[in-house]
């Protein structure tokens, strides 16, 4: 039923009762039955896996002198099956691996010696190469058996020690096989995954290098070439290794003479075997450069290696289609250059010496790898093509992000001079792809790194112009090389004539929508304060883009906030007067929509407006208008005192406040909606900060109605704001006292946990309102925060004296059993908040709730009970003790203490 019943919920049934059937005490009998010859594979494998799963997890079930019978049953079940069906052979061997595990090195002492001997013994009718090869079975499982095995933590020291000794034996065995002419393909294939396994338990490389050397002698044969790969990779990657300088000194050679069949494979378009070889010049480098790099008198073969590295990473064709090697390699420079700045300066100006040339062919070999192909060929890729190689170019990007720090100024210097070179090179035209690469690699750099000392900056904002954009790919690079450039131009601001026209004409193309609003939001952020000279035509350009509708709704909303910036430079009455003609249309077209019936797309048009709204006052804070041309040493000088009257923000929220409440009206029960409306609010309220006072009064009240018609979570979050920033206020302490008791109220007659819990915290005050319900919020669950407050709050300290003790022996019932073990946690936090706070109080109780039989559970005695109470009542401090001792004692009430599901807990 499992393997072949049509129907799914019989599947499902069969595997539940399956999986029961198979942890039953019957298991121990049935799975020799279901391992008989009549049956069939799927019902032999069954049996075989049930066998498993008893050894492995009810160890503790068989007595001890019946383990040389389960031996010597399961040694001539794998006899049978090492010519039958695999999959049931590989059980079969895996429960004899998970036998082996529980009883070395006591109760088997030589277990691998045994299993050589028994397989190499004629007889049974079964020939060498299926026992060489269930041998083999038995002997890779072993390793990965002990990696997933629930052996408690001592025992895995004395098994992972008593397997490493095994190592001696095993190891001459797979060199022999592997050695010998007339081993068969197959077997030789099985030595290779045995070797993988066996390294992942950090057996000394210096006891495995001949093997690991016999493994390159099988690369040839393509049959063996990926697993003797694998092999190679595990022994050379495993983290014990570097400590066998000699051994990798001998495998750099090794690794060399690869070289041939490397660039015979990239000839041949064999992907297969060049990204296998890569991966192991790989796996020598980045594994181990610190340590060859130390080996001064063999300085000539790592350089070499690091050149078969290069050859790699520089691989010919584009990633990823005719190629997927080169992205393994990116890691490797890192770890290099990071060995190489890690040595003291006088060793580090010598390595410098011989490796800054190679970080520089390096650039060039990057930028080579992140160049487009031919418009015809980037056509003819799939979207996931596309889409891997944006990811990869990501990559590079970063690469030479990190080789900047160790090139420096010359880096960007060398970019600048080829740039130059081929913009001016009117003989000889370049490819755009070449010109695209070399701006990527500025980008890339000047993205995250300081560049405003450079002297080259200025030269290539000067070229910027010169360049002919003739396609979408080079125009996006250019618009994003402009906006990594923004820093520089605040403070270089005469340049901005040059590259804002370039951006202002982007703007109106759909294709470089992303590329030019982000570079115009980043020049208005960062140089909002030479900007008012083009504010007209910045505003007018962004007006007509946003009416013909060109950009997506979440570019829309950056270049907003991109006005936002713009407009907080600029004088009061010119703030208010863009403002009237950025947002009179939109009002317009709200005051339509407010009155027409709520459908699905009137929905969407709502949604975008009030959007565009909340991201324009995300950024418009008239505020921060300082002088900023202090070089950073003097604090900034304010220019003027902030102009009086309110807030220009103010101003057009009081203009569009009764529109807004007419849109509420009617979409109340919307919850997109209302949280638009919240957000404008909740945006306008974080920028303003207390210049929002003159809306707290309407703005309460509004969100009180809302609250109370329809509960939202935007409104709990809206309110929690306004508490966090005005409940301090005298003025404003009204209304907010007023919204926050109704809130509560509202909250607790439908008993969700929302957002008091903050406020609380950080307005106290709150709790002496005569309207507020304490008793009700600590009913609620809300018991860690009041308790911290019943010293210097009468209310809560009155309700936690009336009601303490009912907590508590909720929270004991809970620990008892009555509660799922994962939220001990929360439960062991009010026991450490009472106990912090009322610990007179926890003491009487404890000692009273605790002394009832049977409580809070019938497996729990009267001394666990008194240790129980002493531990929590000693721990005042330390919360995580507390959880622990809390753990430890739900474990005892539920008679798991000491079980399996203890140690998994």
């Amino acid at each position: 039923q499992l393997y072949y019943d049509p129907n799914i919920e019989n599947k499902n049934l069969a595997q539940k009762w399956l999986m029961q059937a198979q942890v039953s005490p019957q298991a121990w009998q049935f799975c020799w039955a279901l391992l008989s010859p009549d049956k069939v594979p799927e019902i032999q494998y069954f049996g075989a896996s049930a066998l498993h799963t008893k050894i492995s997890r009810y160890w503790s079930d068989i007595p001890s002198d019946q383990y040389e019978t389960l031996k010597t049953q399961l040694f001539s079940q794998i006899a049978c099956f090492s010519s039958g069906s695999k999959m049931v052979l590989t059980r079969l061997c895996v429960a004899l691996a998970s036998l082996a595990l529980n009883t070395m090195p006591e109760a088997w002492p030589g277990a691998v010696p045994e299993m050589v001997r028994v397989f190499q013994e004629e007889g049974g009718g079964v020939d060498g190469r299926a026992r060489c090869l269930a041998l083999l079975e038995l002997l890779t499982v072993l390793p990965e058996e002990f990696q997933t095995s629930r052996l408690p933590q001592y025992r895995k020291g004395q098994v992972r020690g008593a397997l490493g000794r095994e190592w001696g034996s095993v190891c001459p065995l797979l060199q022999q096989l592997l050695r010998r002419g007339d081993s068969p393909g197959a077997v030789k294939a099985r030595v290779l995954r045995c070797l993988s396994s066996w390294v992942l338990l950090d057996v000394p490389l210096s006891e495995s290098e001949g093997l690991v050397e016999d493994c390159f002698t099988a690369l040839p044969d393509p049959e063996l070439f990926d697993t003797a790969v694998e092999a190679i990779v595990n022994a050379i990657s495993q983290p014990d290794s570097q400590r066998y300088v000699n051994t990798l000194l001998k495998l750099v050679p090794q690794v060399l003479s690869l070289q041939e069949q490397l660039r015979e494979a990239v000839q041949n378009g064999d992907m297969e075997t060049s990204h296998g070889i890569c991966r192991i010049a790989v796996a020598l480098g980045e594994n181990h450069s610190r340590a060859l790099l130390e080996q001064v008198e063999h300085w000539q073969g790592f350089l070499a290696l690091v050149n078969m590295i290069m050859f790699c990473t520089g691989i010919p064709g584009h990633y990823p289609v005719n190629e997927t090697t080169s992205s393994l390699t990116l890691t490797f420079w890192y770890t290099l250059q990071d060995d190489i700045m890690s040595f003291d300066s006088e060793r580090q100006a010598v390595y410098l010496q011989v490796y800054r040339p190679v970080y520089f062919q390096l650039v060039d070999v990057l930028l080579h790898k992140a160049q487009f192909p031919s418009d015809q060929e980037y056509a003819s890729w799939s979207s996931d093509e596309k889409e891997q190689f944006r990811i990869y170019r990501v990559d590079i990007s970063d690469t030479l992000m990190y080789v900047y720090e160790m090139l420096g100024a010359e880096l960007l210097s060398n970019l600048y001079e080829k740039l130059g070179r081929i913009l001016t090179n009117t003989e000889q035209a370049s490819s755009w792809q070449h010109t695209e690469a070399l701006l990527y690699g500025f980008q890339s750099i000047a993205e995250t790194i300081d560049v405003n000392y450079s002297d080259v900056i200025p030269g290539l904002i000067g070229l910027i112009p010169r360049i002919s954009i003739n396609n979408v790919q080079l125009a996006d690079t250019v618009m994003f090389t402009i906006g990594a450039l923004a820093e520089w131009l605040a403070d270089h601001p005469v340049m901005l004539s040059s590259v804002l026209p370039l951006v202002l004409q982007a703007l109106g193309n759909p294709d470089l929508s992303v590329s030019s609003v982000s570079t115009l939001k980043k020049i208005c952020r960062e140089c909002k304060y030479d900007l008012p000279p083009y504010a007209t035509n910045i505003v007018a350009v962004s007006q007509e883009v946003l009416i013909k509708q060109i950009h997506k709704t979440s570019q829309c909303m950056w270049l907003m906030q991109a006005l936002g910036f713009l407009l907080s430079a600029l004088p009061v009455e010119e703030i208010l007067r863009n403002l009237h003609s950025l947002i009179t249309p939109y009002i317009q077209q709200l005051e339509k929509l407010a009155d027409e019936t709520p459908n699905p797309s009137n929905k969407l048009a709502i949604i975008h407006i009030l959007g565009l709204l909340s991201n324009l006052f995300t950024t418009l804070d008239i505020s921060k208008q300082e002088d900023e041309s202090g070089e950073g040493t003097a604090p900034p000088v304010k220019t003027a005192p902030p102009p009086p009257g309110p807030n220009p923000v103010v101003v057009v929220l009081q203009q569009v406040f009764a529109l807004i409440q007419t849109v509420l009206s009617k979409w109340l029960n919307d919850s997109q909606v209302v949280e638009a409306v919240c957000a404008i609010f909740e945006k306008s309220v974080k920028t303003l900060l207390h210049d929002f006072a003159p809306m707290v009064s309407q703005l309460s009240e509004m969100l009180g109605q809302m609250y109370s018609t329809i509960p939202q979570a935007s409104a709990l979050d809206l309110t929690r704001q306004m508490v966090h920033i005005f409940a301090s206020e005298t003025d404003n302490f009204p209304p907010i006292k007023a919204l926050f008791e109704l809130v509560t109220s509202v909250t607790l007659s439908i008993f969700q946990q929302g957002a008091q819990t903050p406020a609380l915290k950080r307005k106290p005050d709150l709790f002496l309102s005569e309207s507020l319900d304490v008793k009700a919020v600590f009913h609620c669950g809300k018991c860690t925060e009041l308790l911290p407050r019943c010293s210097d709050v009468p209310p809560v300290a009155r309700v936690v004296q009336e009601d303490g003790k009912l907590l508590l022996q909720a929270v004991l019932e809970a620990i008892g059993g009555g509660s799922s073990r994962s939220l001990m946690d929360q439960f062991a936090e009010v026991l450490f908040s009472l106990n912090k706070h009322c610990f007179p109080l926890l003491t009487v109780w404890l000692k009273e709730a605790l002394q009832a039989a049977g409580f809070p559970s019938t497996r729990v005695t009267t001394e666990q009970k008194d240790t129980f109470t002493q531990q929590i009542l000693r721990e005042r401090v330390n919360k995580r003790r507390v959880k622990d001792i809390v753990k430890e004692f739900t474990l005892v009430c539920r008679g798991l203490h000491g079980t399996e599901y203890a140690a998994e807990y």
